[in-house]
């Protein structure tokens, strides 16, 4: 597994989150309502709003996963901060940067992947 490197403004980026005040806040009918309308208008078993935090991402919303965070080295989410807007991944199994991602294993099943970066000014 390839873990992604921090992006360029990670302290920026890491004081902007942490000023919205949202990690480890509980759950909110209006996010978990936007999962599940993502997971079934994709026809896809997972669907999550997370939120990336240093070590960590975690999960404001899910469908699919039973958690609440999971560590970052594990994170297909901590590679679309390095691109633009987000990015899709087709075929995991496919991708050499999650070669060796337990999600992705025979046993995790994670295939497919489109993740969309929430930005603030």
């Amino acid at each position: 597994m390839t873990a992604a490197d921090l992006p360029a403004n990670e302290t920026e980026r890491l004081a902007a989150l942490r000023a919205y005040d949202i990690l480890d806040s509980e759950r909110e009918q209006g996010f978990d309502d936007i999962v599940k309308l993502a997971s079934a208008v994709c026809d896809a078993p997972i669907a999550v709003v997370n939120l990336i935090d240093r070590g960590r991402q975690w999960f404001k919303a899910e469908v699919g996963l039973g958690v609440r965070e999971t560590p970052l080295e594990t994170s297909l989410c901590a590679h679309a901060l390095l691109q633009e807007d987000g990015m899709v991944v087709p075929d995991a199994t496919l991708d050499p940067r999650f070669e060796c991602n337990p999600l992705v294993s025979p046993d995790g099943g994670l295939r497919f992947y489109a993740g969309r970066l929430l930005k603030s000014s």
